[in-house]
Formats: structure tokens, sequence, C-alpha cells
């Protein structure tokens, strides 16, 4: 158990042992035949389905209604006493129409009422959804094509250290316009094998109202956005990616629900508590969003269902789960620094929420063992990415988020002279021995408007015209430099994976900003300029380069696989080195300082140069020749180490 391998950990040995009978009670009150994934299947029964007969059946779950009418282009939209559901007992309602009623691509809602009130309503399992372009009002559409897609290729298998790209859709493509999948399948997904990452984490999948969410405004939980094109044409995707070796994960919003009633499942029967909370605690006090309530049963086969659906109906090869830090705790994590282990375990924390995604994990595996889950969580909670065997929640891997937040910190608040090589080395390498991390030097939260990637951060405003190559710039060569140097270190420290944002990897200049009424709706800063990656006479080209060459050497030498062993820690000369595996990683942070046979301790043997910073080809001097071969003399290693640059050596005897 968690407890015995972390003496912090002794104290709560009750509270976990407790938290580990929970989950299992309440598996066993949800399992059929000690199966979640036999038990797990209300969106086979709910929403729209054809049946064999070639009739179709729909069915939803409100309790608090007294009538409920199909609505749509098939009746005028009128509620008509043929389209009117029928109780048929727990809540649940149903109608059975002839296959002539409904036809593929109708558009259609439901009309439900209630004690005091009645509305249109969006159907709770609803797959597909449209905008009208006009009047912006969303309604569900019935999806049902003639030929439904045929998968050719099989999921790539599991990932043991995934190397993570982390995408959105819709800002894929240079054009100032939303993206759809097709864009990205055919301009992004090649430039991902280039790059050498195994795996996409796909953001913005479900159904949100306000593009300018990033997807975090969940409306829709089944639905694809259709804004991005349709299910076949993501079904395409994932199966290109597939034949390319890249696994296919997505960013699964279940720790909040969209405010609204027109679209989402607020009020969705006319009470405030269907899914959620009732009261103040049923409304995030941060994001103005509902929070679901984990101890109903119908809130948790609702959500499971979700997971079970983006498996099964789009070969996903797994999920990162948004703020889950938000679902743990009552108080949402709000302005805690979770300095102290009893917050784990206190009454601050949902313990349904813990048991809730637990059984989700459980449930994932259950359906495709060599899925992978990621826990996004701040609070560093104990046991939440250890197995549930150990008395854990059960997620492959959690973010290492407090990596990125240093980065920010000493590039803010310091100049490089005064960064700390052994405060480096702590902040990249803290992690718990029992648990799987994903490491980052940014995603997607520091590009976003408001913020400043590293690359803005280190350069600033002389991106605009000092990033041609031989600009000969001080601030630019030095932010080049920076920027290849953190991205290795953050990389070959990291727990079990790494992760990198879309476009960062070459250093996109400027912020992320959605079209919104204070940028007059534009899309400008809503892309990915790919142009400037591929412009051999500006510097972006050579960022790329050095990053899909570090990739792909972690990945072929499979370092990721080792464990991170300090070798030297030089404040005085501000050197890093450190080997991992059959690797060693040098690293010369010193910003106008190079050191000829620099000496320091290193498993015998003999090494050769596999990658050097410093390439031209990387934006580099050229000072560190590759393939040059170094001997250990009385067990120590002597090299050159040029100012601001790193170097790996290979062990190859």
């Amino acid at each position: 158990m968690i407890y015995q391998t972390d003496p912090w950990l002794e104290p709560w040995k009750e509270a976990i042992d407790k938290r580990h009978k929970d989950i299992l009670v309440t598996r066993e009150h949800l399992a059929q035949g000690g199966s979640l994934d036999k038990a797990v299947n209300n969106h086979l029964y709910y929403g729209l389905h054809k049946q064999k007969d070639g009739s179709w059946v729909f069915r939803e779950w409100a309790p608090n209604a007294t009538r409920m009418f199909l609505i749509g282009e098939f009746n005028n939209w009128k509620r008509t006493d043929a389209y009117a559901l029928k109780p048929v007992g727990r809540g649940n309602w149903e109608i059975v129409l002839p296959e002539l009623f409904l036809h593929h691509g109708s558009l259609y809602k439901l009309y439900i009422e209630w004690p005091g009130g009645a509305g249109e309503r969006i159907p709770a399992y609803a797959n597909r959804l449209v905008q009208d372009p006009v009047t912006k009002v969303f309604s569900a559409q019935v999806w049902s094509p003639a030929k439904p897609y045929s998968w050719k290729h099989k999921n790539p298998g599991r990932r043991k250290n995934p190397f993570i790209y982390e995408c959105h859709i819709g800002m894929s493509s240079e054009e100032e316009k939303v993206a759809s999948f097709n864009d990205f399948r055919k301009q992004v997904l090649p430039r991902v094998q280039a790059l050498g990452y195994d795996t996409i984490q796909i953001m913005a999948l479900q159904e949100h109202p306000y593009y300018g969410s990033f997807g975090y405004q969940v409306s829709n939980f089944f639905a694809l956005s259709s804004r991005f094109g349709t299910p076949e044409e993501f079904k395409a995707l994932v199966d290109d990616a597939h034949k390319r070796g890249i696994a296919v994960i997505m960013d699964i919003v279940h720790s909040h629900s969209v405010n609204n009633v027109a679209e989402g499942l607020s009020e969705f029967d006319g009470r405030d508590d269907l899914y959620f909370f009732h009261g103040p605690q049923g409304h995030h006090p941060a994001w103005g969003s509902r929070c679901f309530d984990y101890g109903k049963d119908e809130t948790r086969l609702f959500l499971l269902s979700n997971c079970k659906y983006w498996l099964q109906e789009y070969h996903l090869d797994g999920f990162r789960f948004d703020g889950v830090t938000s679902m743990l705790y009552w108080d949402h994590g709000l302005g805690k620094d979770f300095g102290d282990y009893k917050l784990y375990f206190d009454q601050g924390v949902d313990q349904n929420a813990i048991i809730y995604l637990a059984l989700a994990n459980q449930l994932i595996k259950e359906i495709n063992p060599d899925a992978i889950t990621i826990a996004e969580d701040v609070s560093g909670m104990a046991g939440l990415a250890a197995p549930f065997e150990c008395g854990g929640v059960g997620f492959d891997f959690r973010m290492a988020m407090g990596i990125a937040d240093h980065w920010i910190k000493w590039i803010k608040e310091k100049s490089d002279e005064q960064w700390s090589m052994g405060e480096i080395w702590w902040e990249l390498t803290n992690k718990r021995v029992d648990e799987k991390t994903i490491s980052y030097a940014e995603c997607h939260d520091q590009a976003l408007v408001g913020d400043k990637t590293i690359i803005f951060r280190l350069i600033d405003a002389q991106m605009y015209y000092a990033m041609n190559i031989g600009s000969n710039n001080v601030i630019v060569d030095r932010g080049v430099a920076l920027h290849k140097l953190i991205r290795l270190v953050t990389a070959a420290t990291a727990g079990n994976g790494y992760l990198n944002f879309m476009g960062n990897e070459f250093g996109h200049p400027e912020w992320i900003d959605f079209p919104r009424e204070g940028n007059g709706w534009s899309y400008k800063y809503a892309r990915r300029q790919w142009s400037l990656e591929d412009n051999p006479m500006l510097r972006y080209g050579r960022l790329s380069a050095f990053d899909a060459a570090m990739v792909h050497y972690l990945r072929s030498a499979r370092v990721l696989e080792g464990v991170p062993e300090p070798l030297m820690v030089d404040e005085e000369k501000k050197i890093l080195i450190f080997k991992r595996k059959n690797s060693i990683f040098a690293l010369n942070f010193n910003k106008d300082q190079s050191f000829s046979d620099y000496s320091f301790a290193a498993p015998a043997g003999e090494y050769r140069v596999a990658l050097s910073s410093d390439e031209v080809a990387y934006d580099g001097f050229d000072r560190v020749r590759k393939g040059e071969a170094h001997l250990t003399v009385n067990d120590r290693l002597f090299i050159y180490l040029p100012s601001r640059c790193a170097i790996v050596l290979d062990k190859i005897n």
C-alpha cells in the first residue's frame, strides 16, 4: 500500500484504507457480474437510436418532468401528440417512431414541461449538435449515415512513456478560421509524425457553446463538436493517426458543466440538481459553471457511460481528465497551497469524486487495457496516480504542473546568471516514487492571452524583427539557446512522459486569443503560423529541428525508462550534468563562459556525442563536433562544454 512506501502517509493509513473500501463497495453496487463494462451502458439506452426493424426509439431521464415532446424540422417544431413521450417509470420517458418519421440530418430538440414551467432542451445524450450560422442557436441532429465509417487500422497499443503533442483542432490552421478535422489530418498529423511524438492529446472535442472557452465549458458530453466537422471525419483523423503509430487521447471534461440552460444540463427538467449539487455547492464560484454530484448513481452512470462512449465510438486510446483538483475538494482547491498531507484526507475532500475517478479508471482499463489516463491536478493528492490495488485512485499518470510554473518564475524573476542548478534539478526531479508523471516546460496554459510562452518571455518584442537567420541579435541568441536547454532538461528529467503544446516546439510567437467581442471576433491569434517554421530564412524551423532531434533521441534510446541520476551540480559555473539509462546530459547555462576539459565523475566507458544543441541545424554556433568520442580516464569524463549549450553523450562501450 502507498503508506508502506511513503512513511509520511502512515498517519493516514485508516483514511486510505477506508477510501479503498468505499471504492470497492460502490463498484460492487454498480457492477454487473463483477464487471463495470457490462453495467455501464446508459448511452445505449438513452438518446436516439435506430432499432433493428428500422424504427426509432428515443429515451430521456427527467424525473421532474410532467410532459415531454420531441420537436423538430419533422413537425415544424410543434408539440403534437404523435411526438409525445410516455413515462415508463423511474423518471424515464420514451417514444418509438416509425422509420419514416425521422431521417439522417434532421434537427430536433425536446420540449419539457414541469411544475411551474416549461422549455426547450437539448437531449442529455445527444451525440450530434449543430449551430445555426445566423441565429447561433444549437439543435440536436439525427446522425445515422447510410454508410457507417469503416475502420482500417488498429489502436497502436500502450504508451509506457508517452511523448504527447497537445493540440486544438480549430486553431491548427494558419488561415484565420476554425480549422476542420480534415485540415488537421492533412496538415498537422504529418508534422507530428515527423517530430517524433507518439501521442496526440486533443482539446475541445466535446460540444461547447462558446468557442473561446478552449472547450472547457462543455454543454453536451456525448456530442463531438460539429464546428470541426462530422463524426466520420474525426474517425478518419483517428484512423490516420493510428496508421502513423500515433495514439489519440482526448481532453475529457467531467469536472463541471456549462451553466447554459438552452444548450446544457442545467435545469434540464426544471430542477436545479438533476445531475448536480443543490444550491450554492452546485455552482462553481470561479468558473461560473455547474458542479456534478458524484454521489448520485445517475451522475456516475452518465459520466462513466461517457467514458465508454468515446472509447468505443471513436477508438480513442485514453483520456486526460481536466480539472481534477476542482473535483476532489469541496472548495475546488481555490486558495490552497496544499503544504500539508491532511488536506488530502480531511473533511475538505469530496470522497464521492475520488470514488468516481477510481471507477472511471477501472472501467477504461476493462474496455481497453492499453488505454492511458492522465490526471490534471495541482494539489498533488497522494495516491492519485498510484495503482488501485496499492491504495491509489488508479490514474496512469499525473501532470507535473509545478514545473511550468517554476520555469515562468525563474525566467520572470531572475536573470539566468542567478538560476540555481540545484533548484532546477530539485524541482524537475522531485516526484513521488510510487506515481508516474508527465512533465512539460509549457502547455496551452502558458500560451493564452494574458500569459506568455517561454520564447516570448525570453525574446519578447525582438521576435517581430530579429528572428531571421544571421540576425546577430544577442537577445534572440540568448532566447533561442535557453529555449532549447529548457526543453531538453525538462524532457530528459521527465518522470515517465513528456508533453508539448502545438507550435511551441518552434517557438510560436505571440499568444492565443480566441475570437471575442474585445478583439472584434478576430481569428488572427487563434491559429498556428506554420509558415514561420517552414521558412528557411527564419530561426523557427531550426528550433523545430532541435525539438524533433530531442524527441527522436529520447524515444530511440528509451531514456525515460531509466531514473535520472545527478553527476554534477555546479552552481559557480552554472553547469548541470546527469545520467539517465545509458545517456549523459550535460548542460551549461553559463551566459558567456565555455569550459574546455570540463571534468566530472561518470561510469567507465566510451561515449559519443549523440546530440548537441549547438549544431548549426539547430541554430547553434557549431562549437561541438557531433559523433565525437570520449573515453573515461580514472572514471572521469573530460568534455568541452560551450556556453548556453547542451550535449547528450551516448554510452557505446
